[in-house]
């Protein structure tokens, strides 16, 4: 018998289920909007050992992490059979990332992944990389994923290995585990990332979120979240994208923006989480914001905060790519309550929980951008002198009374 072995697995297994087993705390400070929490919900560490490591001592008599995982970030999320589940990018030692499902109680721990990893059909031209999916229970009946398919940009220049295509792929299940891969989204954009789509038929069509691109990386003239129409999902083509939210100078969101997850319908309008991205001496900085769309007309923004909903924040800005909150991920719990998951840093996920109301309170009240210092000054006296004006009225804040 191998002692090692033994003794190292069993060391290996206490310290996974610390992790899984871990009661997340929730923080101590809050905005008042959301309550962030102490630990990440998912990380490489949660991944199981089984697939990390031939656990048969006669293959693998020293116990080597033989399928090593780098990352877990950037999680659909969907409530599914009174469960929590979240759909992360999964990121091996070798940077193809494949997605997994993992599912919690609670929403805020307890996250345990499913034996094996999604298996996810092709097309006719295989994807090098798929991630970041976004979970739609439409009501067509089916459950869509879309997310980034990455592919080698065929007119790359001899010994370029880093130019790549991505388009939006598009498959749908009944139960999470078997999926049907449909035909990529075709748009008049060389390039597709963050696309989501809407969970209702608009006028009797499927409603695309998207975000055309110029290049790879650069959303150059394209940028903005668009809006299009297709007749039908299983080839789902947009003619025409209507930008309804577009890059600005000097913004959170001036480099280039997109989608988070699909949109909560509330009785004011439609909630949109959404990404920006700054350049920065230090390099891009990704953000996440808000807005409200109306109910009838989703081109239409009628409320938008000024600035970032939720930034990283301490160990939250270290990872593979610091200084990053990304989200494609939020479940609408039935009791009001909304889980918004993050990745931070690209390299974990992590919950935040807010409520309807609250969201609401936040994008309808809080005030927008004015674009200029000035404005901002402007607004910020605003305040001041309400609440100074208040204070030396002598009136006691409401409910203050009863302490």
């Amino acid at each position: 018998m191998n002692e090692h072995f033994f003794t190292r697995l069993e060391n290996l297994e206490n310290l996974h289920q610390q992790v899984l087993q871990r009661i997340n705390e929730p923080s101590k400070d809050s905005n008042g909007v959301y309550q962030r929490y102490r630990y990440p919900v998912l990380t490489a560490q949660h991944t199981p050992l089984f697939w990390r490591y031939d656990l048969n001592y006669k293959t693998n008599p020293f116990l080597i992490e033989r399928f090593g995982i780098n990352a877990v970030l950037n999680a659909g999320a969907i409530k599914w059979n009174g469960k929590y589940i979240l759909m992360p990018r999964v990121e091996g030692l070798d940077r193809k990332s494949f997605f997994a499902i993992a599912e919690s109680p609670n929403g805020i721990d307890h996250f345990k992944f499913w034996d094996y990893p999604v298996v996810m059909p092709e097309t006719e031209i295989p994807d090098t990389n798929i991630y970041d999916i976004r979970l739609v229970q439409h009501e067509d009946g089916w459950v869509y994923g879309l997310f980034c398919t990455e592919r080698k940009d065929p007119n790359a220049l001899p010994g370029d290995e880093s130019a790549a295509i991505a388009q939006c792929g598009i498959a749908r299940t009944k139960d999470l585990i078997k999926w049907e891969r449909l035909a990529d989204l075709k748009t008049h954009s060389p390039q597709q990332r963050n696309v989501v789509l809407h969970p209702e038929f608009v006028n009797g069509k499927y409603a695309f979120y998207t975000r055309p691109q110029d290049s790879f990386i650069e959303a150059g003239k394209g940028g903005g979240i668009g809006f299009g129409l297709s007749d039908t999902i299983e080839n789902a083509v947009v003619n025409e994208e209507i930008i309804l939210d577009r890059k600005i100078y000097h913004t959170v969101y001036e480099l280039k923006n997109g989608q988070g997850p699909a949109p909560i319908k509330t009785k004011f309008g439609w909630l949109h989480l959404a990404h920006g991205v700054r350049n920065t001496a230090a390099g891009l900085r990704y953000v996440i914001y808000m807005f409200m769309t109306d109910l009838n007309d989703l081109t239409k923004v009628i409320h938008k905060p000024g600035g970032y909903f939720i930034a990283p924040e301490g160990d939250e800005r270290i990872g593979d790519v610091s200084n990053v909150a990304f989200s494609n991920g939020w479940i609408a719990d039935d009791d009001g309550s909304v889980y918004i998951y993050y990745a931070s840093s690209d390299t974990r996920m992590h919950v935040a929980v807010s409520s309807i109301d609250k969201l609401l309170d936040y994008v309808m009240n809080n005030p927008e951008d004015g674009f200029r210092s000035a404005a901002s000054v402007d607004t910020l006296t605003a305040i001041i002198q309400k609440n100074l004006s208040y204070l030396k009225a002598g009136k006691i804040p409401a409910g203050h009374e009863q302490h």
